[in-house]
């Protein structure tokens, strides 16, 4: 099951309480304060792990507690550390304040630790309150608590091409025939309900990945048919191919009903290098009289025309952006 919106709820480790204690030695009636100081609280911390690719595991636990420090002990003996919890989520999740929707982390980058919460320090022992004229103190500083904060997290899938058209217009089969995702295939609208991702391979052993985002229809930049869900997606992708059926009335105002929806919901998908593909290409009337210059590729994912050219064409796409790319 896809889940790409959850809440949670995260808390730092408390930090231990200082000690109060005095040194107990035969003949020596009043000894030092000699009390230890309490441990630190255990961190929050996030973590992209490349094997996961939803937030399914978010929705049976929703409340993540980081170690408490241990107290301080005898002998000047400072409290153990808590341990640090750590919390793998999918590559392109952000963490959001629930309360103000502030971005606190974009988790882009696998396997990096992303230091959320810090722990609360320990309190310090009696043996640091000594002086001259208070030569037995009897206090102890408490623990910092850890800091709690209610959380959002929202999955921006990470693809470098994103497959962009209206229900039906094949893009669950492209994906299916260029790569080994198996998405749900079937012949009525919206048999995608949530994006797929495939390793596409080209050209001895290089690949790029690409997502099959569920049908747009008219609207969805407002909302309409799950729109805002499906159109974020896209954002994070490189390179966008918009998916026009052979059967479509108006091939223009199908690509133009497209492009305005996404640049509604964005205005940065105005700057992404696009490719407009024709589909179903085995079922195009022969009599039927369009203008072919209109389209990059005309393909068919049944009978494979096309896909080849359309996969070096992509390729080719990736490769320029990432030279434009400031790092």
């Amino acid at each position: 099951m896809f889940v790409d919106y959850v809440s949670i709820s995260v808390k730092a480790g408390n930090g231990g309480k200082g000690r109060v204690a005095f040194r107990r030695e035969k003949f020596v009636p009043h000894g030092n304060p000699n009390g230890g100081d309490g441990g630190r609280g255990g961190d929050i911390i996030f973590r992209g792990d490349p094997n996961m690719n939803t937030l399914l595991d978010f929705t049976l636990n929703r409340r993540f507690f980081a170690e408490n420090g241990q107290d301080g002990g005898l002998n000047d003996m400072t409290g153990k550390s808590g341990k640090s919890l750590v919390i793998k989520v999918p590559l392109g999740t952000l963490v959001k304040d629930q309360d103000t929707g502030e971005i606190c982390l974009d988790i882009t980058e696998p396997d990096n630790d992303y230091l959320f919460l810090a722990g609360g320090k320990g309190g310090k022992g009696n043996a640091h309150y000594k002086t001259a004229t208070r030569q037995a103190p009897r206090y102890a500083q408490p623990g910092i608590k850890g800091e709690e904060r209610n959380l959002t997290l929202e999955l921006k899938i990470m693809a470098d091409v994103g497959l962009v058209g209206f229900p039906n217009a094949g893009k669950s089969t492209l994906l299916s025939s260029l790569s080994n995702a198996r998405p749900k295939i079937a012949d009525y609208p919206f048999t995608t309900l949530f994006p797929n991702l495939g390793i596409v391979k080209y050209d001895n052993y290089r690949s790029f990945v690409m997502a099959d985002i569920p049908g747009l229809i008219k609207g969805a930049s407002e909302g309409k048919g799950l729109g805002l869900r499906f159109l974020k997606h896209i954002e994070r992708t490189k390179v966008l191919v918009y998916m026009i059926d052979s059967g479509s009335e108006n091939y223009e105002k199908d690509f133009d009903t497209l492009q305005n929806e996404l640049f509604t919901f964005s205005s940065d998908m105005r700057e992404k290098p696009f490719i407009r593909v024709m589909t179903k290409k085995d079922v195009l009337a022969p009599e039927k009289i369009y203008n072919k210059q209109y389209f990059d590729l005309e393909i068919s994912s049944f009978s494979n025309e096309g896909l080849e050219e359309l996969k070096l064409l992509i390729a080719e796409k990736i490769i320029e952006t990432e030279k434009q790319l400031p790092f």
